[in-house]
């Protein structure tokens, strides 16, 4: 396997060209997107550029701690993330059953990925721990967002189904078992098509990486497997814990439902 081809800093500058391109395009077809398109490639530029130099220290010297905390710096701006994007319409609740849904979803998950699939050593190494967990905290948070606002969404369009099944006797559970089911097969759909296509129509990003970096493919195919189980396990799970409890959110003590 030959060694991967660096990139010099002139080099990766001539990759803006695909921007120079969108910003024509977008610029022809008269869509206002040229400042959010110029902020979100120097953002990105500039976040991973430090993200590099941090993780190479980070990589270098491993720590519990500091690997623990970049865990912990992860699932709370993915929190924040959902947060942000479902702002105003998210009980105090439901903000707390998204904390706990991402936070033992994926970490349940990433433990069992590196401890039992991939048997790191140490357990804390930054760097399989690291990269892994981003996997599977963005991915989840992808998911709970997507099963967020269809929940929200089915609880809204289908309030007076839900009134009928209760008066009839039904409990919380049993009324809203569709809108959870619907919900939850449109939060992990994303993640089921993806693999579908994975190999015939496109190379993961994970797998890319590592055979460019000179891995061998049979290699990088096993741990790309064994990730994508790993990412589908995590979505499902934060996914249905946040299902469990979050559709709670939406009754009283008396099983009687909130206004929505």
């Amino acid at each position: 396997m030959n060694g991967i081809i660096d990139l010099s800093a002139f080099r990766v500058v001539l990759a803006y060209l695909f921007v120079i391109i969108v910003l024509v395009i977008v610029r022809i077809r008269g869509i206002n997107r040229e400042k959010e398109i110029v902020f979100s490639s120097l953002r990105m530029t500039l976040q991973l550029i430090l993200t590099g130099y941090i993780l190479v220290y980070v990589f270098r010297y491993p720590n519990p701690f500091i690997t623990g905390g970049i865990i912990f710096l992860m699932e709370a701006f993915s929190v924040y993330t959902i947060f942000k994007k479902f702002k105003g319409k998210l009980s105090a609740s439901l903000k707390k059953v998204v904390v706990i849904s991402m936070s033992v979803g994926t970490l349940s998950c990433l433990l069992y990925f590196l401890l039992v699939v991939v048997r790191i050593t140490p357990w804390y190494n930054p760097q399989y721990f690291v990269p892994i967990a981003g996997m599977l905290i963005g991915n989840s948070m992808t998911g709970i967002s997507l099963g967020i606002k269809s929940l929200i969404e089915g609880m809204t369009t289908q309030k007076a189904l839900v009134e009928e099944a209760l008066i009839l006797g039904a409990t919380p559970q049993v009324a809203t078992r569709s809108i959870i089911n619907s919900t939850f097969d449109a939060a992990i759909l994303p993640t089921i098509q993806s693999m579908v296509g994975m190999g015939i129509v496109f190379l993961p990003g994970m797998m890319t990486g590592q055979i460019l970096s000179g891995t061998s493919p049979t290699t990088a195919i096993a741990y790309q497997i064994a990730i994508m189980f790993g990412i589908l396990g995590a979505v499902a799970l934060t996914v249905i814990i946040m299902l469990q409890l979050g559709y709670r959110t939406f009754f009283n003590m008396e099983d009687q439902l909130y206004e929505v």
